[in-house]
């Protein structure tokens, strides 16, 4: 399975969205505070999804996927690899279009199991690497 698709990853990008942030915190040092920030910037909502975390970068943020009311198209997978299936299944059920596993994120089970839904998948990149790749800054 290509989980790696340019067409993919440029539509997704390129294509403006409502992206669930799972992992994002107000930690500054954490890898997911500045995409979460990038995503921003070109033109994406973002919306937190960490059980600490009531509000970052003046997005409101939810304990849960479960608990983020309205459409997701993107959900932007920041945990352990241990953890990501539980968060791709969840992706599934309430409709996402897309998953996007960031680096060092890679779980081929729940990646097929994403695509069997009819889900776009993303595995092992990252959208602040992708995105100026594209020309997206």
């Amino acid at each position: 399975m290509d989980t790696h698709d340019p067409a993919v990853i440029e539509r997704l990008l390129r294509t403006p969205a409502r992206w669930a942030v799972v992992g994002l915190s107000t930690n500054t040092s954490r890898a997911a505070y500045g995409v979460a920030a990038y995503l921003q910037r070109i033109g994406h909502t973002i919306v937190p999804v960490h059980p600490l975390e009531q509000e970052v970068h003046g997005a409101r943020g939810y304990a849960s996927l479960a608990d983020v009311p309205g459409d997701v198209d993107v959900v932007d997978v920041f945990v352990n690899s241990t953890l990501a299936g539980a968060v791709v299944d969840d992706a599934i059920a309430r409709g996402a279009r897309a998953v996007w596993l960031q680096l060092g994120v890679v779980d081929h089970d729940a990646a097929s199991r994403a695509r069997a839904a009819g889900l776009d998948v993303v595995m092992d990149a990252c959208p602040a690497v992708e995105g100026p790749a594209i020309g997206l800054r």
